[in-house]
């Protein structure tokens, strides 16, 4: 016959062999608790130091984070982790500029107002104008040309009565002087002998000091006419008309006297090789060429005084007209006393849109348009040449920019230092959570953040320890790999997750 022990027996005999055990622990801890956190600890050593020599690529992750508490960024949950390849990066626009680490920076919270790029008044527009009456005789550029300036332009054969007469009258005078001073040294010779009386060559003496005066009445008078000091001695020395008159490119920068010249001999127009040398062209700080438009004159054409002849343009630099509304007066004006810089937006079809950053206000209006109700500003728009080629020797530039462009500037009006700030792109929503995917080897951790604010171009995003600076994500194609992740756990795509309006 089998001894059998009760059932309820066997419960209290388990329940008191636990109770022992357990007291018999307790009373030895301080004997094998300290050599079991040991070997623990040499585990995890040991397992740690294995990463690397078997493929870890978050090795170095975890160096660069030690000391933080990055929770689940350690290693990759499935459900929030998204491993994308060479092609998918590219589809989304993630190339590897667009893969940077987190930096606290300062964010200025901004205005946006609409713009259009303008001419600078006054400096843009340069009229090329004939001071005399002639008829062309050369045409040297082309419409559309990009000249230097001090390139001959035209040539013109003048007709111009008043300078005619002006020349003549100086030659003539030229002539009267010239016997006066014969007579004046004949007489005194013959007023030593006692031959003739000293008040005889007193009053030649009189009359060459008058015809000196006048002399130079008309030398000025022809400075007036547009010639300069070294063509009226031109005239003086050779005693013959200057007839044709040579217009070159005025200087954007400062006028000088080249800018008409009158000869007659006939001469070459500048030429445009990189082997012309140094004094050729005169010397400006200008430094892009003018562009020759509204070219309205052809050879043969008679001129009168005043008549315009082409138009240059000054490309260099140019105007962004911003127009504020009313209410957003007195933030435009504290950010131009502050000297804040602001960021223009091109939009740009199928490319989104082109940023420039850091752009000076020159001024702000001194008056509210009736019509539409805004203060205008202004703001200095730096250009560049795209495109620089000759082609039948005549040469043509395409600038960057162009008046009549329009865009969106963005004019800071409150600053907030020491933030975390993203491009709207490298944050999706989804409900009441904003992510943002950070890099964890080859694949992509989704990190939920508190986004503080955000306006069509960035996200402020509140440092509390979900980010840290020196965190690498993805700056663009949140939305895409939110949606894909959406896609891989089977759920349902909302195709406006992610966008903010």
């Amino acid at each position: 016959m089998k001894f059998r022990i009760p059932h309820l027996a066997a419960k209290w005999i388990w329940l008191a062999a636990l109770i022992l055990v357990a007291g018999i622990g307790w009373l030895t801890q301080s004997l094998w608790v300290p050599k079991t956190m040991a070997k623990v600890e040499q585990t995890v050593a040991a397992f740690r130091a294995s990463g690397p020599a078997e493929g870890d690529v978050h090795a170095e992750e975890a160096d660069s984070h030690a000391g933080h508490d990055h929770g689940s960024h350690a290693g990759h949950d499935e459900a929030t982790s998204l491993e994308l390849s060479a092609q998918g990066r590219r589809n989304i626009g993630l190339t590897p500029e667009m893969i940077r680490p987190v930096v606290l920076e300062t964010y200025r919270k901004s205005i946006t107002v609409p713009a259009v790029v303008v001419e600078r008044p006054g400096r843009t527009r340069v009229q090329v104008a004939t001071p005399m009456t002639g008829v062309i005789t050369h045409v040297h550029a082309v419409q559309g040309e990009a000249v230097e300036p001090g390139t001959l332009l035209f040539q013109i054969r003048l007709t111009h009565e008043d300078l005619v007469q002006a020349q003549t009258n100086f030659l003539q005078t030229l002539g009267e002087l010239d016997v006066e001073k014969r007579e004046i040294t004949r007489l005194t010779g013959v007023t030593q002998n006692g031959a003739v009386a000293g008040k005889v060559l007193l009053d030649r003496q009189y009359a060459k000091d008058k015809l000196a005066a006048v002399l130079q009445a008309q030398r000025e008078a022809l400075r007036l006419h547009g010639l300069s000091e070294q063509q009226v001695d031109q005239i003086a020395a050779e005693r013959r008309l200057l007839r044709e008159l040579q217009l070159f490119a005025p200087s954007i920068d400062d006028h000088g006297e080249d800018e008409l010249k009158l000869t007659r001999n006939s001469v070459q127009p500048v030429t445009y090789s990189q082997n012309v040398a140094d004094g050729d062209v005169p010397q400006t700080t200008h430094t892009g060429p003018l562009i020759l438009q509204d070219l309205d004159v052809h050879k043969g054409q008679s001129v009168s005084a005043g008549e315009t002849l082409c138009i240059l343009k000054d490309y260099d630099e140019l105007f962004i007209e911003g127009m504020a509304f009313e209410q957003d007066i007195s933030q435009l004006r504290r950010a131009s006393e502050q000297g804040w810089t602001v960021d223009a937006f091109f939009e740009q079809p199928g490319a989104g849109s082109q940023t420039v950053e850091g752009l000076e206000i020159a001024y702000l209006a001194n008056q509210v348009d009736t019509e539409s109700r805004t203060l205008h500003f202004y703001v200095r728009l730096p250009n560049e040449v795209t495109k620089d080629r000759r082609a039948e020797g005549n040469r043509y530039v395409e600038w960057k920019y162009l008046p009549g462009q329009r865009l969106q500037l963005r004019v800071p009006v409150e600053q907030w230092p020491e933030q975390i700030v993203l491009p709207i792109d490298a944050v999706s929503r989804e409900g009441a959570e904003y992510y943002v995917f950070q890099q964890n080897g080859d694949h992509f951790d989704r990190v939920p953040v508190h986004v503080k604010y955000h306006d069509q171009y960035s996200a402020v995003v509140a440092n509390d320890g979900s980010l840290f600076p020196g965190d690498i994500i993805a700056t663009r194609g949140a939305h895409q790999m939110q949606m894909a992740l959406k896609n891989k756990a089977g759920g349902g795509v909302d195709p406006h997750a992610g966008h903010n309006h």
